[in-house]
């Protein structure tokens, strides 16, 4: 185990620019820790070097150890890991996500890759786990109340789970966090996509309440007649 920790650390390093390390803070309002490597080469890397036949167990434990490390590549690595192997979910792996939320994750970027994918196809898995989320929304980390919408936008985008959904949006609706008025709208935004009117009609019902900022992510792809009508006080 620390072999293979060592060699996508190491591969990482060799393949940091300084250039992307000074800019990158400038895209996160919280303090990030990065070896300055552009995303698509991170996956790459970890492509490269999955760790193949080893058994689930094993690769939660690798992954683990990445998210411990509280480094924005190595979490990449991580979700890229953990979402290679999605056809040998169970229920049980539920836990394991939510602890990683719980405990290590620590931005938007790593929030969104685990939850958007990762999370994202346990619930399509194992509908039921939905209604985890809605609990997710009463905690007083951001980033879990971020990943409780954000881990039904693909969901959202096939059609699904309409109902948790708007319940979802509904607990987050007067959150004064903006990543998570952001994560709630592109959640909206998603489900509009095949259910159109049942999201706008949500969003006139509560669009004195909603914050613009969440309002403007949820209409972003309306026809321009529905964002107009939204958007008028």
């Amino acid at each position: 185990m620390n072999g293979v920790i060592v060699e996508i650390r190491a591969t990482i390093q060799s393949q940091a620019h300084p250039e992307i390390l000074k800019n990158s803070q400038r895209f996160f309002k919280e303090t990030i820790h990065t070896y300055g490597v552009k995303v698509p080469e991170v996956r790459k890397i970890a492509t490269q070097l999955f760790p193949k036949g080893l058994p689930k167990e094993e690769l939660w434990a690798l992954c683990n150890v990445l998210w411990q490390s509280g480094n924005m590549e190595e979490s990449i690595v991580a979700c890229s890991w953990s979402y290679k192997i999605r056809k040998k979910y169970t229920v049980d792996d539920f836990r394991v996500f939510e602890n990683w939320i719980y405990q290590y994750v620590n931005n938007w970027a790593s929030c969104d890759t685990l939850c958007n994918h990762t999370v994202g196809t346990l619930l399509e898995m194992f509908p039921f786990l939905v209604k985890q989320m809605v609990g997710w929304t009463s905690s007083e980390n951001r980033w879990v109340k971020r990943a409780a919408a954000v881990s039904l936008i693909i969901p959202a985008r096939n059609g699904l789970f309409l109902r948790d959904i708007l319940a979802i949006a509904d607990a987050l609706l007067l959150d004064s966090d903006d990543l998570v008025q952001k994560g709630y709208g592109w959640m909206l935004k998603s489900a509009a996509e095949k259910n159109l009117l049942d999201v706008f009609d949500f969003i006139m019902e509560r669009k004195t309440r909603m914050p613009r900022t969440a309002l403007r992510y949820a209409i972003e792809k309306m026809p321009d007649s529905l964002k107009k009508e939204a958007m008028t006080r």
